[in-house]
């Protein structure tokens, strides 16, 4: 077996060509497909938005509830973010995300409702605890299910799935956090005092206590969809998804309902008993799976660096995020923006071959394994000149930085 950059194995060895070709044709058509289908999407709901928002007459309320609303999403986002921070995703499909929960599931949802509570002449109650539920958690994860079609390379598992419903949650519950907040601003039929007052209050429940509440459901199908992806089982690959929304839809449901049923009095017993353990359960699996996928890129790197694809001494700069940072403020040390963003690319391809060669190990690779793998072999052939690493090819692993989280 040749030493890195060589690229003997299960990839091939790379051109040596300076340039790498352009994506296959179906990969980057997929991802073209999806991106115009969401915008299109997003300004369709963009429009809808802006009627129902502009409907309410009352530009004061709307920038208190829009300044309110803005308040969680900061560390709703960062939150989701750490999780994601062994292998990020693009961050144009994270804002894709934000903006189909702010937009495209807010107003189908807000569309479905209406018309079913017109067409089926349904009481307040009905819609709240089950019409509710089940568009807006259909809506919600459509986002999740389109991406798993057109660019199904960007899921790699659970942890990802995860993270682009958290997002799509964070994004539908900023824009309905407006309308509440605004119509608590404004007051009367019954919605409390109004004023700032009454905009506090209703923040303290939405902002404080429970902005959780939509990232959580909606994760429920991030992970079905993360099963799916990972799963060997034909059946499971369908069936996970929907488990996992049917999940969502019970768990809004239940949160819904007992808000509306026997005047509230069994929303608090939900909230602490049942509402916030799921959550804290929820987040500490999730907490498992990202320090899960860092030893298992560890792993994974390993075993490509002893078929060659990289050096063994690079895998620690490529692994552990302390180190990725080390590394780039090294290379931009030596040779400025241009080796930062040599670095950059370089531990990003690295990266992605590392979940794709760990899916390869564990039997579940894609159908096109062999082609992307290929890919970023080549690309990391063509950057390997051009990295400069803080240590020196041939560095034990005894004397690079300290291992993040004790592994």
């Amino acid at each position: 077996m040749n030493g890195a950059g060589a690229g003997q194995g299960q990839y091939g060895a790379p051109p040596p060509a300076p340039v790498l070709p352009p994506p296959a044709g179906r990969s980057r058509q997929g991802g073209a497909a999806f991106t115009v289908l969401v915008s299109v999407a997003m300004l369709l709901g963009a429009g809808v938005m802006a009627l129902v928002l502009l409907g309410s007459g009352a530009p004061g309320a709307l920038v208190v509830g829009t300044l309110l609303a803005a308040l969680p999403v900061g560390p709703l986002v960062a939150c989701f973010l750490w999780l994601d921070r062994y292998e990020p995703e693009p961050r144009g499909l994270i804002l894709l995300a934000l903006g189909w929960g702010a937009l495209v599931a807010t107003a189908a949802a807000l569309v479905l409702q209406l018309v079913g509570q017109f067409a089926f002449d349904r009481p307040e109650t009905f819609t709240a605890a089950i019409s509710a539920p089940v568009s807006e958690e259909a809506v919600k994860g459509l986002f999740v299910v389109l991406l798993l079609v057109a660019r199904r390379h960007e899921i790699d598992g659970v942890l990802d799935g995860i993270v682009y419903a958290g997002m799509v949650g964070i994004g539908f519950a900023f824009t309905e956090n407006i309308l509440y907040l605004a119509a608590a601003y404004m007051g009367g039929d019954g919605a409390g005092p109004g004023g700032i007052e009454g905009a506090t209050g209703t923040f303290v429940v939405r902002g404080v206590f429970s902005p959780f509440a939509h990232p959580f459901f909606t994760a429920a199908t991030g992970i079905g969809v993360g099963v799916a992806v990972v799963t060997r089982s034909r059946f499971w690959r369908v069936a996970a998804p929907l488990l996992g929304y049917s999940v969502a839809v019970l768990c809004h449901a239940l949160w819904n309902g007992t808000a509306y049923f026997d005047g509230g009095q069994l929303f608090l017993l939900t909230y602490l008993f049942l509402m916030v353990p799921a959550f804290l359960l929820t987040a500490g699996f999730a907490v498992w799976a990202s320090t899960r996928e860092g030893r298992m890129l560890a792993r994974a790197l390993t075993d490509a660096a002893d078929r060659g694809f990289l050096a063994r001494h690079e895998v620690p700069w490529l692994v552990r995020v302390a180190g990725r940072r080390a590394a780039r403020s090294h290379a931009r040390a030596q040779g400025g923006a241009p080796a930062l963003r040599v670095m950059r690319e370089y531990q990003q391809q690295a990266i992605e071959l590392g979940f794709l060669h760990d899916r390869y190990l564990r039997g579940t690779a894609p159908a096109d394994f062999a082609r992307r793998g290929q890919a970023k072999v080549e690309r990391m052939a063509v950057l390997r000149p051009h990295v400069v690493f803080p240590t020196a090819a041939g560095t034990t692993w005894t004397t690079q930085p300290r291992r993040e989280g004790g592994r």
